[in-house]
């Protein structure tokens, strides 16, 4: 996602018009080059002296500057427009169907001065955003818009824009090329999890099935004295606290995990979606948890019970926050609090949300397949923290891709449980359940230690064009 200096590729097109002073855009290199240091943005624009100080105005300057973009087309993200004043729309909106990247765009525009109203300095640029946004509208283009419709490139709100700006870039590039392995068959039990391969991969994501047996046959080929066992046990007993469980127990967890990361490695895959309840349990005799969690940690999400639209959401809240997400179930009541909700599952999440973090049994599965067969599950509690949640399904019968988003926050609310667990609040709760159910969702959720859901809505609904519900 980032180039060899470990930034993020912007292109930016700074708009003019040859009625407004040319000095105005000038000044904005100088402001934009501030703004960029604050934000890691590498830009990518036209010198000062290939068009009039680098600014677009003309069809030929148009022309010089897609030229320039198609140049760093595989770097660029996303494209930054800047009115330092009205800009010539029609300059603007050539250049970027000129280009042709398909990428994210935010408009920027100048606020004037009060006391600079004359000739000399006046802007207009309050009026230039809006006939460039009619442009791009009339165009097909898709935009962003900051959270001001005008505001000076070193105001904090712009730096704020410019970094969700970002991340946005981030969902949308990711999301139209993620690659999912599917391991497993879908448990019986579980309609909920039920998804389209064919609408996944209409928006660009692409699901790679493999049968659970060629996993587990693959595992049980290896032996200890594998050197990829050997440093996969080694980074298990660096992960998490293993002195609830045998030693014979973690090697067999430990060969597991080299095969799920030799599949991983030869398909290129971004996430996982693996078929454990009960499968995994009776036919090899261990839980995959800690190898899930430990995929999840390293910015490779994995899913349980074949949730492939999960692991999905896990991948696009990570891109929008830069951090782990944890599938979780929506379990149940606090009490008789209508704004708390427990968040459970078996022991999956990322280390990042269990600083209690132990390798353990799974309680609830060990009813039906025993308990020396459930080892490698994990238990932790997750502390207060903010928190993003949501959910990306296909609707089937409507042949779309839907999701939901919102944000609330994690508490450190008492809950005597076993598993990996959380309590969140979240405002109308209530209602958010309401359309949950309404609207055929999943059981499942995905969590993340942030506050995205506006980039999440930005990124899926205007950009990836799918169905979204943002619970405000």
């Amino acid at each position: 996602m980032k180039n060899k200096n470990g930034k993020i590729t912007i292109g930016v097109i700074i708009g003019n018009r040859d009625f407004f002073p040319d000095i105005l855009v000038g000044e904005c290199r100088t402001d934009l080059l501030k703004a960029f240091e604050k934000t890691d943005i590498q830009p990518v624009m036209l010198s000062e002296t290939e068009t009039k100080l680098g600014g677009v105005e003309t069809f030929q300057e148009s022309l010089k500057c897609a030229a320039l973009f198609r140049k760093f087309a595989d770097e660029i993200m996303g494209i930054l427009v800047v009115l330092p004043n009205f800009g010539d729309e029609k300059g603007v909106a050539e250049t970027i169907k000129l280009a042709g990247l398909n990428v994210p765009v935010l408009i920027q525009a100048y606020p004037d001065d009060l006391n600079k109203m004359d000739v000399a300095r006046r802007r207009d640029a309050w009026c230039g955003k809006i006939s460039v946004c009619n442009n791009f509208y009339q165009y097909g283009i898709k935009y962003t818009l900051t959270s001001k419709h005008v505001v000076h490139p070193t105001d904090a709100s712009f730096i704020n824009d410019l970094r969700n700006f970002v991340a946005v870039c981030r969902v949308v590039k990711g999301l139209r090329s993620v690659r999912i392995g599917a391991v497993g068959a879908r448990p019986g039990a579980f309609n909920t999890v039920r998804y389209s391969e064919k609408i996944l991969q209409r928006n660009g994501i692409s699901v790679v099935t493999v049968d659970l047996s060629q996993i587990l046959g693959h595992a049980n080929r290896l032996g200890m004295a594998d050197k990829g066992v050997k440093e996969s046990l080694e980074v298990i007993k660096a992960y998490a606290p293993t002195r609830k469980t045998p030693e014979d127990k973690l090697i067999q967890i430990s060969k597991l995990d080299v095969a799920l990361n030799a599949f991983m490695e030869e398909h290129a895959l971004d996430a996982t979606a693996i078929q454990c309840w009960t499968s995994l349990q009776q036919n090899y005799g261990c839980n995959v948890c800690t190898s899930m969690s430990m995929m999840s940690e390293n910015m490779l999400p994995s899913a349980c019970e074949v949730d492939v639209t999960g692991t999905l959401t896990m991948y696009a809240m990570q891109l929008a926050s830069g951090s782990p997400s944890a599938l979780v179930d929506w379990n149940n009541n606090y009490s008789d609090d209508e704004e708390k909700v427990v968040l459970f599952h078996c022991g999956n999440w990322a280390k990042s949300f269990l600083p209690d973090i132990e390798i353990s049994t799974a309680p609830i599965i060990v009813t039906t397949v025993g308990e020396e067969n459930t080892y490698g599950a994990l238990a932790g509690r997750t502390p207060a923290s903010p928190l993003t949640y949501g959910r990306i399904s296909t609707d089937d019968p409507k042949g779309i891709m839907k999701a939901y988003v919102g944000e609330g926050s994690l508490t450190d609310d008492p809950l005597k449980t076993f598993g990996t667990r959380a309590v969140a609040q979240i405002s109308d709760l209530q209602g958010l359940m309401h359309f949950v159910c309404r609207n055929g969702f999943e059981h499942h959720v995905v969590m993340n230690a942030s506050k995205t859901a506006g980039i999440l809505n930005e990124a899926m609904g205007n950009y990836m064009g799918w169905e979204v519900y943002h619970h405000e």
